[in-house]
């Protein structure tokens, strides 16, 4: 029975991880230019609000839901404008090289602007309630042993899915020239204002009412 609490979270997590979305791009160029620890770091910014978000639509917490709801489309709009500004950093950087080692100085700094990133896309919380109920998982507003398994779930599935996406990189790493890596980051860079146009067009169409 807990076994299968836990794995329930695990499928959940993956499933929430796996889409592909600006966090994917940014831990794919990381991994590319920095490393596997960048990659890594990031990765797990990005579980850790997956989690947060697991914790919020399992236990039932309707204030945070509703709060969440509500400034949905501030909240995209501050992703947004993130996003922007990476992506116009990105177009503006000289060509990368790959790092010498693979312990980047900035590890907090990856791992802490996915944990921001994703925490400003509330829509995660809609999609762990969606997911849920197709499980059965339904909220009580209390916190029980399952309660825990199933987050702790939720989290190892949210971080396999990365450790997957970084070794996948790392394979083929090796391989990019600096030729390879100007159009990585260019890539990474339009994809990335790419997601941050669509986003902010939500957020508009929302607050104009229109969706």
């Amino acid at each position: 029975m807990f076994e299968w609490i836990f794995f329930k979270g695990m499928i959940v997590g993956l499933l929430i991880a796996a889409p592909v979305g600006p966090i994917n791009v940014l831990v794919i160029r990381r991994t590319l230019v920095h490393g596997r620890l960048a990659g890594i770091a990031s990765g797990l910014g990005a579980a850790l609000a997956d989690t947060i978000f697991g914790a919020i639509a399992a236990l039932g917490v309707s204030m945070l839901q509703n709060f969440l709801e509500q400034e949905r489309a501030l909240l995209s709009l501050v992703g947004a404008a993130v996003l922007v500004g990476m992506g116009l950093r990105l177009l503006r950087r000289p060509a990368p090289t790959l790092s010498a080692g693979s312990d980047p100085t900035s590890l907090f700094a990856d791992f802490t602007s996915t944990l921001f990133l994703t925490l400003t896309n509330p829509i995660t919380v809609l999609s762990f309630m969606a997911v849920f109920a197709a499980f059965g998982v339904r909220p009580d507003g209390q916190i029980g042993e399952d309660d825990i398994l199933l987050l702790a779930g939720v989290a190892s599935g949210a971080t396999a899915w990365w450790l997957i996406v970084v070794e996948g990189v790392c394979l083929f790493r090796d391989r990019f020239t600096t030729t390879g890596l100007t159009w990585a980051n260019r890539i990474a860079a339009i994809v990335i204002l790419g997601f941050a146009v669509a986003v902010a067009g939500e957020a508009a169409l929302r607050k104009l009412g229109l969706l």
